[in-house]
């Protein structure tokens, strides 16, 4: 291994868990954290101590060894002493398997190179790339194919329970008397065929606070993308700017053209990249919205960093309230991926103590995760 760190530990971290992933290995991004962190505690210098620290974080199977052996030593020892790498040569690595050979009937015959192990080209497109990519480091071309990664994401909130009734296959205690005497008109005026009602459900509504302080401009312009998608892929989207002031964006959103949308939303929100006031803001939505209706029982998902010029005591205040209302009460935060992490800025210490769900958001993979959160019962 290389005596000089060429590449930040994290970026490793992250390239090489693809390499496991696209070997078929399930690797959780929670164990890509503890490798980094690994990685910056031992270094590149002594191969033993990399592996060990990528075997101990990353192979959690034991049927994961040796595929984890073969991607290692591609990945790191057959590199060399360089240990960096380039977003190019991430779409094409190779890596050799071992596959079982259950053949009873080999006699020892010549069957070719026994030395040629079986080899899986692991190729990643482009667009896996970007879906781990961080948000912060897109370019604009990147920006404009993330949209449709975007729109691919199926944004279906948890069913509740609505007051309307609906057909029921089943005998319930609830007849139908309207259809069942249809049905006896029908058949002549025997009661032949009952039928049952019983309450139907309905999407719980989907409430998105997007912070576009200055602190969160790098990743601001991928999430409105985001905030874009969920409204125009579905009813019951409500949008909210959260800056120096409170802005509602759904009308400018609901086009399903993302530069009119988007174009649209800019021109609403005039207090882009300025100031943030987390507490005044969601005062402000718990006063005129959230506590009269649109937060009620509904999915209530915040996009911030939690860097906040206000009262954290109002913040924390306004938080408490805003959940009490709440199914679901969702902090999405960029900056939880970097390795080492604490909510210690005051507006997210004092609004963790009050959130259901604090997830990353700094890529279209932590999107993936968020969708899979909202849609729990």
């Amino acid at each position: 291994m290389s005596t000089q760190q060429r590449s930040d530990p994290a970026d490793i971290a992250v390239a090489f868990t693809r390499v496991l992933r696209g070997a078929g290995l399930s690797v959780p991004t929670s164990c890509t954290h503890t490798f980094a962190e690994a990685l910056c505690a031992v270094g590149f210098d002594q191969r033993d101590r990399v592996y060990w620290a990528g075997r101990a974080t990353l192979a959690r199977r034991p049927e994961d060894t040796a595929v984890y052996d073969r991607a290692f030593a591609v990945f790191f020892d057959q590199r060399g002493a360089d240990v960096s790498l380039d977003e190019e040569e991430l779409l094409s690595i190779s890596i050799a398997v071992d596959v079982d050979d259950d053949d009873d009937g080999d006699d020892g015959a010549d069957s070719g190179d026994a030395s040629d192990d079986p080899v899986i080209e692991l190729r990643f497109s482009a667009t896996e790339v970007l879906r781990h990519k961080d948000f912060a480091q897109y370019s604009s071309d990147e920006l404009v194919r993330s949209q449709e990664l975007m729109t691919q994401l199926r944004l279906v909130g948890s069913p509740r329970a609505s007051l309307r009734l609906g057909p029921s296959p089943r005998q319930s205690s609830r007849p139908d008397i309207r259809k069942t005497m249809q049905a006896t008109i029908r058949s002549g005026g025997e009661p032949l065929e009952r039928h049952f009602r019983r309450p139907t459900t309905r999407l719980r509504r989907l409430v998105l606070l997007l912070d576009v302080s200055g602190s969160m401009e790098p990743y601001a312009r991928a999430l409105l993308r985001f905030v874009h998608a969920a409204v125009a892929g579905r009813q019951k989207v409500e949008a909210f700017a959260l800056g120096t002031r409170l802005t509602r964006m759904t009308r400018e959103l609901t086009s399903r053209d993302p530069d009119v949308a988007l174009a649209a939303a800019a021109e609403r929100v005039s207090d882009w990249s300025g100031g943030t006031r987390l507490g005044d803001g969601l005062r402000r939505f718990n006063d005129e919205w959230g506590v009269r209706g649109l937060a009620r029982n509904s999915i209530v998902v915040v996009l911030s960093d939690g860097w906040d010029r206000g009262d954290p005591d109002e913040l924390a205040a306004q938080m408490e309230r805003l959940h009490r209302v709440t199914h679901r009460l969702v902090w999405v935060n960029p900056l939880k991926v970097t390795p080492g992490y604490a909510p210690l800025a005051r507006g997210m210490a004092a609004a963790l103590p009050h959130v259901d769900h604090f997830v990353e958001g700094h890529s279209v993979a932590a999107m993936e995760e968020l969708t899979r959160v909202i849609s729990e019962p």
